[in-house]
């Protein structure tokens, strides 16, 4: 399962330890849903007490720049989550506000968008759909997730 995210870090020449190849498996299990920072800290710091915040947070922040995971602060809360689609890293979602569930929406509307702004160049974007799953209504579901 980290096997891609390995090959990308090699790729880009960062060395692979066990703390790095320990926070991809956990990360995995994170491919659809997001997941708060602090908890991948206090994950990391269960297996590795010695571990600097320090270096979690530098190790998140170069997986998010290499396109291992994608991040998003919701409310000041950061979250991460592992990447969905290493072929297409260019895509959007759609995010359950209920369980926090996160789907992966192929088309990109920013063609639609340029034509709105003639002349204009747009450098980046971010596209998310916010609602609530299938799942989450088929079984009435009412709490809501914090990332």
């Amino acid at each position: 399962m980290i096997d891609i995210a390995v090959k990308i870090l090699q790729k880009n020449n960062y060395k692979i330890t066990k703390q790095r190849k320990s926070m991809l498996e956990y990360l995995s299990h994170f491919q659809d849903q997001y997941v708060n920072v602090a908890a991948v800290d206090r994950y990391m710091h269960e297996i590795y007490p010695g571990m600097s915040h320090n270096t979690i947070y530098r190790n998140i922040k170069e997986f998010e720049e290499v396109g291992i995971i994608e991040q998003r602060t919701r409310d000041g809360v950061a979250c991460v989550k592992y990447q969905c689609d290493f072929v297409h890293l260019h895509h959007h979602h759609f995010i359950c506000k209920k369980c926090g569930k996160v789907q992966e929406v192929q088309m990109c509307p920013l063609d639609y968008f340029e034509e709105q702004l003639p002349g204009c160049q747009i450098d980046d974007h971010h596209f998310e759909l916010y609602g609530t799953c299938a799942d989450c209504i088929r079984l009435g579901k009412d709490y809501t997730e914090s990332c």
